[in-house]
């Protein structure tokens, strides 16, 4: 349920970027997404399509680019992106204190408009 604060979110800051710019519309939003965000497409997809009628978004697309996550490991350092969903083990050492490099990312990249 959290994908609904999130996508109204996306949305204001759409529409806030498309006023600055003086956009009849907006065609497309490009997120970036990291795999451990907990983050639904389709469920940011489906609010979207519930909340942009209406507004200068009505009709965009969303276009998600997925990021995996990446770990290094605190024993030996060892920088990887686990091979089989979350496997936290390190494929170097076989310990499992990792610090997340990569992959809680959630941002809104760039916004497509139209003048």
């Amino acid at each position: 349920m959290h994908e609904l604060a999130v996508t109204q979110r996306i949305l204001e800051i759409a529409l806030e970027h498309a006023n600055l710019a003086a956009a009849r519309r907006i065609t497309a939003i490009h997120l970036t997404i990291g795999d451990l965000s907990s983050i639904v497409d389709d469920s940011v997809q489906f609010y979207f399509d519930h909340l942009a009628p209406g507004t200068l978004a009505e009709g965009a697309r969303l276009v998600f680019h997925r990021l995996p996550g990446r770990f290094r490991c605190r024993s030996c350092g060892h920088e990887y992106t686990p091979q089989h969903g979350l496997d936290w083990r390190c494929p170097a050492c076989g310990e499992y204190g990792v610090e997340i490099l990569q992959g809680r990312e959630f941002t809104v990249d760039s916004i497509e408009v139209e003048t």
